[in-house]
């Protein structure tokens, strides 16, 4: 609480109300004896303690709107209980309906706060459990939006998220033995997950919020790589325009390819196709180019505050696989996992690059772990890595305080023809909060920034087979 106190008294500095430290402490001891749950008193004991002149209340009362009311925006999701939703929606009856009603009515008092007034609809708690949690949250070190999910799953795990999947689990299985008939069970627990999905979201829109207030976005131009959520029809352009990237890429190495594909004069077999002429090289025979193409292994993460860069990169990677030899592709978050299969198997780029990244393979519930995820395809995937290998490894380099591990970095590179790094975060993020960039960058080859696809362009030009640059 106290370091969001301090924030906020930082806030009304820079808007010309005067608060001092000792003030600031006055204000941390109020608001302990008033508490966080009654957002009235709450604002009167930090007006009462922070504000000493008339003319700076409009001021603080703003403020104080911006920084501890946007909860209110974010729980928008959540406006009625579960069993009001399936009785609105009509999606159950007779017995079905009567069964359900049972079932969640003898589960609820089971749950945790959070978990209950996610399936009950109750706002008021939602809003308490998440204010409380956000005032213990440090959030200074959130400098830019791919950290929105990751402080999401903090504020989330502060307000109780950490027991949700084993709430959810209890619903279910009062659901199961309730005596629903197949279908109204695939109903109702479809919306129990939405409920809970909801409270989830509402954590992420709290944290997007707070980075808003701090004015934190992107700070560069060109057409932006989907490094934060966003809208269909705006990812669907970007894919396009990633695709077109990728297409243009292929004609330009194929008519690089097709003008230098001729080798050397074959001295023996130009004499001896045209010892019908006296051995006039009229016809000349040349050696065939070999072609030397690379083999490509890529490490993806694959978690939330990636996840959407990093499914363009593995579309990208998808539509350029003609021009290597062979392409063994993993994606990680805590664990590593492999998803050639999914690539050599499915036709569909888009496709692909969805069932790479939707959570088959490794689980997608956990914070990213770099050193855990490059220890272990050290130890179970080194041999996939060879002199000829360019190994990709796409991510934030974000370890969640875990220990990063670099020297399994080291030892892949040394294996391997090169090691190029695709980094979605600006250079003046790397080693802000969690961010081990600095150290992951000192063991690659090279480090590349990818956030618009200027940037993309430029890294498929390393990827280019070096006897098809001009």
């Amino acid at each position: 609480m106290e370091a969001r106190l301090v924030e906020f008294a930082r806030l009304l500095r820079a808007s010309g109300v005067r608060a001092s430290p000792a003030e600031v402490t006055e204000a941390a001891r109020a608001a302990v004896l008033v508490g966080v749950g009654e957002r009235g008193a709450f604002r009167a004991a930090l007006r009462a303690t922070l504000v000493k002149r008339a003319l700076d209340v409009p001021i603080f009362d703003q403020l104080f709107d911006l920084y501890f009311s946007a909860l209110g925006r974010a729980l928008e999701a959540v406006d009625r209980s579960l069993l009001e939703e399936v009785e609105r929606s009509r999606l159950l009856e007779g017995d079905d309906l009567e069964a359900a009603r049972e079932a969640l009515s003898g589960a609820l008092p089971r749950l945790s706060p959070l978990a209950r007034a996610a399936l009950s609809g109750d706002r008021g708690t939602l809003a308490r459990l998440f204010q409380e949690a956000a005032l213990r949250l440090d959030f200074s070190g959130l400098v830019m939006a791919a950290q929105v999910s990751f402080y999401a799953r903090r504020l989330l795990s502060g307000a109780g998220g950490g027991t949700l999947p084993h709430d959810r689990a209890d619903v279910d299985q009062a659901l199961r033995t309730a005596g629903l008939t197949p279908r109204g069970l695939e109903l109702v627990t479809a919306r129990v997950g939405e409920a809970v999905e909801a409270v989830e979201e509402a954590a992420r829109r709290w944290v997007e919020l707070e980075a808003r207030a701090r004015g934190i976005g992107r700070r560069r131009t060109g057409t932006p790589l989907a490094s934060t959520p966003i809208s269909r029809a705006e990812r669907e352009r970007v894919e396009l325009a990633v695709r077109r990237l990728a297409q243009r890429l292929k004609a330009r190495l194929q008519r690089r390819e097709r003008s230098r594909r001729r080798g050397a004069l074959h001295v023996r077999r130009t004499l001896r196709k045209n010892m019908g002429l006296g051995g006039f090289p009229a016809a000349p025979v040349f050696r065939q180019k070999q072609r030397d193409r690379p083999d490509v292994v890529v490490l993806c993460d694959v978690s939330d505050s990636v996840r959407n860069v990093s499914r363009l990169m593995l579309l990208f990677l998808y539509t350029l696989q003609e021009i290597f030899h062979r392409v063994r592709s993993f994606v990680f978050v805590s664990e590593v996992g492999e998803v050639t299969a999914v690539f050599r198997e499915e036709r569909d780029a888009a496709r692909a690059a969805d069932l790479a990244t939707a959570g088959k393979v490794v689980s997608l519930a956990g914070n990213s772990n770099y050193g855990r995820a490059l220890r272990q395809f050290h130890e179970l995937h080194l041999g996939a890595v060879g002199r000829r290998t360019t190994v990709i490894v796409i991510g934030d380099g974000r370890t969640n305080y875990f220990p990063h591990q670099a020297w399994a970095l080291r030892a892949i590179r040394k294996k391997a023809r090169r090691l190029l790094w695709i980094c979605p975060e600006e250079r003046w993020a790397w080693g802000s909060g969690d961010s081990e960039m600095p150290a992951y960058a000192r063991e690659s080859d090279r480090v590349a920034t990818v956030t618009t696809l200027a940037d993309l362009e430029a890294v498929a030009d390393q990827l280019v087979p070096r006897e098809a640059r001009g």
